[in-house]
């Protein structure tokens, strides 16, 4: 089993330092949320995930999840794990006080399910979507529906999921045919077929709420034509507890490369007389609310992309530290541990920088949601909202990709051992090869970069974005020791406004741009690693000026300010490049030449 400290300073430093914990805690909502009681938290957050859940990790990997009948069996220790999480409250931390939840903000909420996700991210994934399905019912839902389903959906006591994708449809949800037919009562009966649907079917929990994409009778064709509808694994009876079993089945689950202890079920709605279920919000317009869930889901699995990072990189210091072999090439020296050597310090210091690079965007972006969702002036709510928007397929397609190459990184640090299951970190680049496909691959969040983000707008929030950067810049600038930062960074915001002068000019040049959207994206975020690292270095240099005692510390995070700037924001400009040049290429290569 992999060790796992859970990286509170870094974690305290950014809350504090980048996205603004104090401030937070000053709106409207959000006056709970004091240092002693968020240091409290992310204390007791960090022993559940290194005393409960991290000793399941490998238990569920190997075990797995089986389906005997319709029923599916999770792994040993699961059933206990999940009563302690749901008794202790974790999932109702940010959920609304008026359903049971504490109402802390998304921006203390974050680093915790950080720490869910890297200590047993096939666990965490049950209770992610109690928390994305009560965001979408606080929005859509009636009142009759939000004081029956909440209440037990915020405390954990009943399950939740998301049901959108088909066999035939796949990411195409406009290719949808789950059909809702109404009845006499005013619900409807669903029937068809749904697949990959997370903890479809369990035994954690005496209920599962499902969300289901449906199509009514007089839907219109496409996305526009999709209803919501809240379909139960059993019905409720008339004092509102789980009675007669809903027509649904988990007929299959699927034999994956990784995440073993999260059932990923095929449900089959309707195989008798119809799965009952009722219209959540107005017919025709489930997506939009469906959406609410799909983004919290993909802001959470970016936030996969550091945990399982994090781990990783805890891993291969660790092995690094311990680990002897070779010459010191430039002592000489024998019986040395390996993290002596160059370019194993190389990696090392690489998966730190980008770590912190990723944890600076993610959190900073948890501190916008609160900000959007709280702040009394509506100018400041709505540029905040804006950069959330722009900024979540970055979010969850650069950081699910980063996230990939820290877990490979870390078996490269472990050499021949990584490759073997033993040491735990095979498992580890296993688990987080789906986050970059699943809740829309990293071709889809680039495309909704590109099309929907900054044509659509004419790239208006983005220059808002530039502009705050070039203050950083400025900051950089006026600080003696923090100047050759000031360089780097001014070189980012500059290849973002040439770039977005590009798109905005080649606009009609439509397939050529979508053939380099993927790398618009990995430019963008690689230029906002850059912004929050130069932020980083100067909220350590300002701790250190005031006689902070962490001397090393706050000089490590300036270093590694130094080395993301020195290694990953020149691949920005390769990024730049490539759209520019290989669109026109792609388009015009003859499919018979593959």
């Amino acid at each position: 089993m992999i060790d796992y400290t859970a990286p509170l300073r870094d974690m305290q430093f950014i809350l504090d330092e980048l996205a603004g914990l104090e401030g937070i805690a000053e709106l409207p909502g959000c006056e709970d949320a004091s240092p002693d009681l968020v240091g409290a938290v992310l204390e007791e957050a960090g022993k559940f995930a290194a005393g409960v859940l991290a000793p399941l990790n490998q238990t569920g990997d190997r075990q797995g999840c089986r389906l005997e009948g319709e029923r599916v069996i999770t792994p040993d220790g699961w059933q206990a794990a999940y009563d302690q999480f749901r008794d202790a409250g974790w999932i109702g931390l940010s959920l609304p006080p008026e359903h049971g939840g504490q109402g802390l903000p998304k921006l203390v909420s974050t680093p915790v399910w950080e720490m869910w996700f890297s200590t047993n991210m096939a666990f965490a994934m049950l209770p992610q979507l109690n928390v994305g399905q009560t965001e979408a019912l606080m929005i859509a839902a009636s009142e009759s529906q939000k004081a029956t389903w909440l209440e037990k959906i915020v405390s954990g006591e009943w399950a939740a999921t998301m049901n959108l994708t088909e066999p035939q449809a796949g990411s195409d949800l406009a290719a949808t045919r789950m059909r809702a037919e109404p009845t006499a009562d005013g619900a409807y009966r669903l029937f068809g077929q749904k697949i990959y649907i997370s903890y479809g079917e369990h035994d954690l929990t005496p209920n599962i709420v499902h969300l289901v994409l449906a199509r009514l009778p007089d839907a219109p064709p496409g996305v526009k034509g999709l209803s919501l509808f809240l379909v139960p694994k059993y019905l409720l009876d008339k004092q509102g507890e789980p009675g007669e079993k809903n027509d649904i089945r988990c007929i299959a689950i699927e034999h994956k490369m990784g995440i073993h202890g999260s059932p990923t079920c095929t449900l089959s709605y309707g195989d008798n007389d119809g799965a009952l279920g009722y219209l959540v919000g107005e017919p025709h317009q489930g997506l939009a609310t469906m959406f609410v869930m799909m983004n919290d889901a993909r802001f959470n699995v970016g936030v996969q992309g550091v945990a399982l990072g994090e781990r990783a990189y805890q891993a291969a210091l660790a092995y690094a530290r311990e680990r002897v072999q070779g010459r010191d090439i430039v002592t000489g020296e024998t019986g040395r541990p390996i993290f002596i050597h160059p370019d194993v310090k190389r990696m090392l210091v690489s998966m730190r920088a980008r770590l912190m690079a990723m944890r600076g965007l993610l959190y900073t972006a948890a501190g916008w949601f609160d900000i959007a969702r709280h702040h009394p002036e509506a100018d400041v709510a709505d540029k905040h909202r804006r950069y959330v928007d722009l900024l979540m397929p970055v979010a969850k397609g650069w950081c699910t990709e980063v996230g990939n190459d820290l877990c490979d990184e870390a078996i490269q640090v472990f050499g021949g051992m990584g490759f073997v299951e033993e040491t735990g970190v095979a498992q580890l680049f296993r688990d987080a090869r789906i986050i970059t496909i699943y809740e829309g691959t990293t071709g889809i969040q680039a495309n909704d970069l590109l099309g929907r983000k900054i044509l659509r707008e004419e790239g208006a929030t983005l220059r808002e974005l530039i502009s705050d950067i070039r203050v950083t810049t400025a900051q950089l600038g006026g600080h003696e020791r923090l100047g050759d930062l000031a360089k780097a960074l001014d070189d980012q915001a500059t290849l973002l406004a040439e770039t977005s002068d590009w798109l905005l000019e080649h606009r009609t040049d439509i397939a050529d741009l979508y053939a380099g959207a993927v790398p618009l994206l990995h430019l963008l975020g690689t230029a906002c690693g850059a912004w929050q690292m130069a932020r980083l270095a100067l909220a350590a240099e300002a701790r250190r000026e005031a006689g902070d005692g962490n001397g090393d510390y706050l000089a490590g995070l300036v270093e590694l300010a130094r080395f993301y700037m020195a290694t990953q924001a020149p691949m920005a400009q390769a990024h730049g490049q490539t759209l520019r040049k290989a669109g026109t290429v792609l388009t015009r290569f003859p499919e018979g030449g593959l």
